[in-house]
Parts: C-alpha cells; sequence; structure tokens
C-alpha cells in the first residue's frame, strides 16, 4: 500500500545533490561533463534496471520502481558528503563500501516484494550492484 505513493521529487533532488558533490571535487573543465554523467548514469541506469525488474516478471509500476530506486541512493549522498571532505583513502575506501551494501540491501529489499522467481532473483540484483557499483566507484575516485 505504501508503495502506490511514489513521487519523483525526491530521487531528482538525491540524484542532483550526488551530481553537484561530484562536480564541486572534480577539476574545473571536468564538473561539467561530470554533472551530466552523473545525472544521465542515474536517469538511464534506474530506467534499465526497472525494465528489466519488469521483464523478469516482477509485478511494479514503471514509476514505483524509478522511486525506490532514486531513494536507494540516498546512502551514496551520504558517501560523497563525507568524500567532499576526508580525503584519506583509508577512510572514504569502507564508507563507500558499506554505503554500496546499504543501497544494494535497501534495494533488494524493495524487490522481494515485486514477486520475482526465486530462480531470477540473481537475475534482477546484478545489474542494480552493477548500477550502484558504478555511482560508488564515481564517488571513490573523485
Amino acid at each position: 500500500p505504501a508503495l502506490r505513493d511514489w513521487d519523483l521529487w525526491g530521487p531528482l533532488v538525491l540524484c542532483l545533490g550526488l551530481a553537484v558533490m561530484l562536480s564541486i571535487n572534480a577539476p574545473p573543465d571536468q564538473s561539467l561533463p561530470t554533472f551530466s554523467s552523473v545525472v544521465v548514469l542515474i536517469s538511464v541506469g534506474s530506467v534499465v534496471v526497472t525494465l528489466q525488474t519488469q521483464l523478469l516478471g516482477g509485478h511494479v509500476s514503471f514509476f514505483q520502481a524509478l522511486c525506490v530506486l532514486g531513494y536507494c541512493i540516498a546512502p551514496l549522498d551520504i558517501a560523497a558528503l563525507i568524500s567532499c571532505f576526508v580525503q584519506l583513502i583509508y577512510v572514504r575506501v569502507p564508507v563507500c563500501l558499506l554505503c554500496l551494501a546499504w543501497c544494494v540491501w535497501a534495494s533488494m529489499k524493495f524487490f522481494e516484494g515485486t514477486k520475482v522467481a526465486a530462480n531470477r532473483v540473481l537475475l534482477a540484483v546484478y545489474p542494480l550492484f552493477l548500477f550502484y557499483f558504478i555511482l560508488a566507484w564515481m564517488i571513490l575516485i573523485q
């Protein structure tokens, strides 16, 4: 019942927040391409993961899945915020890995409710992991 109350404003704010944080720390000549690539990556990645879940037989509406995937980016926003102030790689790697695990775990909890067949769960989780891993990698190498 709660998933019927989806919205896209929160995910948009989280997406733009992550893009702004990564573009601020980028070299001046790369800030605009960084911002654009983060926004496009999140938008296209969310659409691809959503369509893939629907093709695997998941019973979820398109906008519900986009909403949940967008809100699950919040831990990566936290990791990007920490990475803005802490430049030590020994701190950034565990923070990014922890936030990546948090994103994947939160998304998996949602997709458990979509009724994807048990033998297809790994097919649904793998692209989800890659989607968040690419974003975490961008945070780590900033």
